[in-house]
């Protein structure tokens, strides 16, 4: 039976689990202000040793690919390529937005996670998935006010007339949102409102048995925009006439 390795620690959240076809075997989340490198690798270790599993057990390491920090993402990335190199394993890299909408099951709510993004954007994507996961709007890093005009638009589509917001930007967005939006709306529970491993994990199996793999070597992650040192040099290039 096949076994996947998940690793998120594309915000604050880092976590690691590892899966099978049936089952979450393990898995440890922290919400806590450490660096992601001083965590991941032995919250991985400390799983391994209370289950006994063997790395050498994994069929592939899934690991959440963006958008998110770029400091997060990085290390999650490095992560992932260590072990895949060491353990000759194939990656999976899983959209961080789409593995946060599987925390909402059987809803006919449209699904929508908001990660802040910093300069008032946030990222987001939007979902449904009263059975199946479906996208409905790929990741994407907007102002919440555009947010709001493509959520309009696909609920007219979708004909839903609700939706659930989660992710760490609704703690800086939710009283704009509540004022502002005219959808009917609700923001998901403590239990279900960030990443987890255990979900990258669970599309990374459903990427694997579609043949949907890259080597260590081909990881990059999705940042959706530039990090703020490549936009201040940009800035200096345009100051400078270049």
């Amino acid at each position: 039976m096949m076994k996947i390795l998940g690793i998120e620690s594309a915000a604050l959240v880092a976590s690691v689990a590892i899966i099978d076809e049936n089952v979450t075997i393990a898995e440890y989340t922290t919400n806590f202000k450490k660096t992601h490198s001083e965590t991941l690798l032995p919250m991985l270790d400390e799983i391994v040793k209370m289950t006994g599993i063997s790395l050498s057990e994994l069929s592939a390491i899934a690991v959440s690919g963006g958008p998110g920090s770029f400091t997060g993402l990085r290390i999650g990335a490095a992560s992932a390529k260590g072990l895949g190199l060491s353990l000759d394993l194939p990656l999976i890299h899983v959209p961080t937005l789409d593995a946060m909408a599987l925390n909402i099951y059987a809803s006919d709510a449209l699904i929508v996670p908001i990660m802040d993004a910093r300069r008032n954007q946030v990222y987001t994507g939007i979902y449904k998935n009263d059975t199946k996961l479906e996208v409905k709007v790929p990741s994407m890093a907007v102002s919440v006010d555009e947010l709001f005009e493509i959520l309009k638009e696909t609920d007219a589509k979708e004909k839903t007339g609700r939706a659930i917001f989660l992710g760490d930007g609704v703690p800086v967005f939710r009283e704009y949102i509540d004022k502002n939006l005219e959808i009917s709306h609700d923001f998901a529970p403590a239990n279900l409102n960030r990443q987890r491993a255990s979900n990258i994990a669970m599309l990374g199996m459903e990427m694997l048995k579609s043949g949907n793999i890259i080597s260590a070597d081909d990881m990059r992650p999705e940042y959706l925009r530039k990090s703020q040192a490549e936009r201040e040099k940009d800035v200096d290039k345009t100051d400078a006439g270049l």
